[in-house]
């Protein structure tokens, strides 16, 4: 049976004094089937904003109890192997980025899934025109969750794509549907992106095309291109590089014909974000979506309740959480001693209140920089170092870079992790190198 919320584990529920705290109903069926676009199966309830805070009854969580239930919410305290399969993986409601070589499968390999069919999953561009996977079977609650919330959000979203378009008095949504109704009519059989982009500038009016200086060319903007191609019944072929997009078979498109602000709650963009980042607050999940900060204070979960974090101090601002993660985060986590060697785009590192996880601001420059970003090396959650690989052949070279002092048996655990990111890219392991 597929998760509505995060596993409960071995952390045990409590009891804090919540003021007035209510969950939306567990859902009564799965995600619809990938043919029938229209249907919701229990749509996400949202309040008036933010809850307040600061009332003598507000919960109160401590920063590792955040980490703590932030690893566990994203299942990286599992025992490898342990997944019963591609349902039994929360984080594919929300996606699975899938940037740097086989980087989802070695996600899902992290999260207790050493197995599945590539025929099983759909990889599109959808949470920062960025390409994330889920379950094929949830096709279409998860094009309706993706879609902007409104006009506002989809100028957001596209940049500076949205000024021409406005300046010509075209809407932004209706924009993005003449976009994704030239790329439907394209993409007839798989086709590199290159050709759907130069088809596509040709039929496309001035207002949506752009000179791109690296191309020395003129062709559609990159952001409207990407996220209409869902949105068009379009998916991406899995390991393709360039990239190529064929049309999801069964699967009616639909064109921004529906907003994401009736999606089924756990596909519910706000929603997941709270449920493997909260707390937090809707600066982190509009920088998360880049997307309005308005948009997402007024589309706050309705049984979102205020906490506060203590020994957090780069972290500011409201914030709250699902009332019932709440339960499962007061409670004192067991320390399993689960080290991970994390992807550079891990969703566990995609957090938006960063010094949450990391407090020194070189560690985390380093981290999260733009270019050349590392992957991370966590025991328990906590970042305790950095990682890099360095391919020849068939062989795999890790050089380790540690933030602490770290003993042999630690590293013979992170050489252990290391072979399986070895067996995972088809490569095996030579060195872990490091001190």
């Amino acid at each position: 049976m597929r998760r509505s919320g995060v596993n409960t584990g071995k952390l045990g529920p409590i009891t804090p004094a919540l003021p007035g705290a209510s969950a939306v109903a567990e859902l009564s069926a799965v995600a619809e089937p990938v043919g029938d676009p229209g249907e919701i199966v229990g749509v996400a309830t949202y309040g008036a904003g933010m809850p307040e805070s600061g009332s003598a009854a507000q919960a109160t969580l401590t920063r590792a109890q955040v980490i703590a239930f932030r690893w566990h919410a994203h299942q990286l305290d599992r025992p490898p192997g342990s997944a019963a399969g591609l349902d039994d993986v929360a984080l594919l409601d929300f996606g699975i980025q899938d940037t740097g070589q086989q980087a989802a499968r070695w996600a899902l390999t992290n999260r207790g899934l050493e197995s599945y069919r590539d025929v099983d999953t759909l990889l599109g561009w959808t949470i920062r025109v960025s390409p994330h996977l889920y379950r094929r079977t949830d096709t279409s609650p998860v094009a309706r969750a993706t879609a902007p919330l409104s006009e506002a959000d989809a100028a957001r979203r596209i940049y500076d794509a949205a000024k021409p378009l406005r300046a010509a008095g075209l809407g932004v949504l209706d924009s993005l549907a003449v976009v994704a109704k030239g790329e439907r009519a394209i993409v007839k059989k798989p086709t590199v992106k290159g050709e759907l982009s130069t088809a596509l500038t040709a039929v496309l009016d001035p207002p949506y095309l752009r000179r791109c200086n690296p191309c020395d060319a003129i062709h559609a903007w990159e952001s409207p291109f990407r996220m209409a191609a869902l949105q068009a019944g379009l998916e991406l072929q899995p390991g393709s590089s360039p990239p190529v997009l064929q049309r999801i078979s069964g699967f009616d498109p639909p064109l921004f014909a529906r907003t994401s602000s009736r999606a089924d709650s756990r596909f519910d963009v706000i929603r997941n974000y709270l449920r493997f980042y909260g707390p937090a607050g809707p600066k982190d999940v509009a920088a998360f979506l880049d997307a309005p900060v308005k948009e997402m204070a007024a589309r706050w979960p309705a049984d979102a309740v205020p906490v506060a974090v203590t020994g957090a101090p780069g972290v500011s601002g409201e914030r709250s959480m699902l009332a019932d993660d709440l339960q499962i985060a007061g409670s004192t986590p067991e320390k399993p001693g689960a080290v991970r060697i994390l992807g550079p785009f891990d969703g566990y590192l995609q957090l938006r209140d960063r010094p949450m996880l990391v407090g020194d601001n070189a560690h985390a420059k380093d981290l999260w920089r733009v270019l050349g970003r590392p992957g991370a090396v966590a025991l328990d959650g906590e970042i305790i170092g950095t990682w890099r690989p360095k391919s020849s052949g068939t062989n795999l070279t890790v050089r380790f870079e540690p933030w602490l002092p770290t003993s042999k048996a630690r590293r013979a655990e992170i050489a252990e992790q290391a072979r399986r990111l070895a067996a995972v890219r088809g490569l095996e392991l030579t060195e872990l190198t490091g001190t």
